[in-house]
């Protein structure tokens, strides 16, 4: 059993920064960000798999947003830049220890964080 422990979020004006953490208990596979906003389904934001050390980002966020990791302290972050109003949601991290083919469903991942509130002000 992994536990994940969330921490960061908070409100900002739109143009600005906020970093999220994600700390795991445990190794695992692959370590993600997913968002949910009011009436929307869970959409993928970026992950990272630790084999290789590749990231991976949406669209959305590509350019803007950054998932640095910590191998010694088995954390991931969540660096986002230039926010904006639509991203605002909350936020949480997912984790696997399987390999995951594709990392866009948040069903795959078996391990889930709080979820931490981010509001992005226009």
């Amino acid at each position: 059993q992994v536990q994940l422990v969330e921490s960061g979020g908070g409100l900002v004006q739109a143009g600005g920064s906020l970093r999220l953490s994600c700390a795991a208990s445990g190794r695992v596979s692959v370590m993600g960000w997913f968002r949910q906003a009011p009436g929307k389904e869970r959409e993928f934001v970026a992950a990272f798999r630790w084999s290789g050390g590749t990231s991976y980002y949406a669209d959305s966020v590509k350019g803007r947003f950054t998932i640095p990791s910590d191998n010694a302290k088995n954390m991931v972050y969540l660096q986002m830049n230039l926010l904006k109003p639509e991203d605002t949601a909350v936020y949480y991290c997912a984790a696997s220890m399987a390999y995951l083919s594709t990392l866009y469903d948040p069903g795959l991942y078996r391990y889930w964080g709080q979820g931490t509130q981010v509001t992005v002000s226009s």
